[in-house]
């Protein structure tokens, strides 16, 4: 039970952050796709740097067991709904949580798109057997592999000579800079134009 309220707890708090972000504004969203206003795409990559950097940092120090770290399986299937995620992210201004942030917050097309979203679930769940069938869910790059080889595990490393937490915080860094150093905006008017939640 308390696993389920710390999920509870800590998805609303997520979503409060990405409503006041504006990450589940779609004019903030398609400003940032078309490279008009990167505000989001810094934040965004900040993000990600950070919690790399506190991550492998962790790992190393051993504040953080290796035994939590969980590595999803290579595909081809992924790459494919990857590319269908960002399709549909341009389109509809949401990705699957700024969408439940958005009708969270009372917004009526928020609440299609993530009526929508289960529909498209439902038919994945329906033509599963035959999606499977096609090779496209079959495992490459070996499985469960990660890029550089992460001590402490046995994942298949796709180059093997690289220590996986360093390569792990550097990548952090590197966002970190570059969410640092990205201007605000490239070119075109950066006024934003929200849409109300009704």
């Amino acid at each position: 039970m308390t696993t389920i309220i710390l999920a509870i707890v800590l998805g609303a708090a997520f979503g409060v952050a990405l409503d006041r972000t504006g990450a589940s504004t779609p004019a903030y969203i398609v400003r940032m796709l078309n490279l008009t206003n990167l505000h989001l795409m810094k934040t965004i990559l900040l993000a990600i740097g950070v919690a790399a950097v506190l991550m492998f940092g962790g790992q190393m120090m051993g504040l953080i067991e290796i035994g939590h770290m969980s590595v999803k399986t290579a595909y081809a299937g992924v790459f494919v709904g990857g590319m269908m995620l960002g399709v549909g992210w341009a389109v509809a201004g949401y990705c699957p949580g700024t969408g439940l942030s958005a009708a969270a917050a009372g917004r009526r097309d928020a609440m299609v798109f993530v009526a929508g979203g289960l529909l498209g679930a439902a038919a994945y769940m329906v033509s599963y057997a035959w999606v499977k069938t096609t090779g496209i869910l079959d495992s490459m790059f070996g499985g469960k592999a990660t890029v550089a080889a992460v001590p402490g595990t046995e994942y298949p490393a796709l180059f093997e000579g690289l220590r996986g937490d360093v390569v792990g915080i550097i990548l952090g860094l590197v966002f970190i800079a570059v969410a640092i150093f990205l201007p605000n905006k490239i070119g075109g008017s950066d006024k934003l134009e929200t849409v109300p939640a009704e």
